[in-house]
């Protein structure tokens, strides 16, 4: 699949790390670094900007290392960009930990992964078929 993109950084495109993966890395985008402090949070941009095809969406997601090394997530994760958004692909990025982190300009600071959708047409219905579980949920099953 083709997808057009603008890249306004200094930095290489999205790719895949290895053969299988599944997310393509995003850079942090930056004139001076940031210090996010502790259970704080910043837009990051990317200098990327894209052109999805219709039914399609680019997930944002954390990058595990820095979620278990230094406690930096992406807020709102997934984030979603929709087919029809053409701006800047900016990241949430929010400090879970105890210290500063400092994020510099060329940072990996996220992954982008590429995912058809289906639009949906609510049918109002009276009631819905039972199933075993039920409306149980939020742990009903046991730890």
């Amino acid at each position: 699949m083709k997808v057009k993109i603008v890249n306004q950084s200094r930095h290489p495109l999205p790719a895949y790390s290895t053969l299988l993966s599944a997310g393509m890395d995003l850079y942090a985008n930056l004139a001076s670094p940031v210090t996010l402090p502790p259970m704080q949070r910043a837009l990051i941009g990317t200098g990327l900007f894209i052109e999805l095809p219709e039914g399609f969406e680019a997930q944002i997601r954390p990058r595990s290392g820095l979620a278990l090394k230094k406690g930096i997530t992406v807020l709102n994760t997934p984030g979603t960009i929709d087919a029809d958004y053409r701006g800047e692909i900016g990241i949430i990025l929010i400090n879970l930990s105890m210290e500063n982190f400092v994020i510099n300009d060329g940072e990996r600071i996220g992954q982008m992964i590429v995912s058809r959708h289906e639009r949906v047409e609510w049918e109002d219905a009276g009631e819905l078929s039972n199933t075993k579980r039920g409306a149980g949920g939020f742990g009903h099953t046991g730890i």
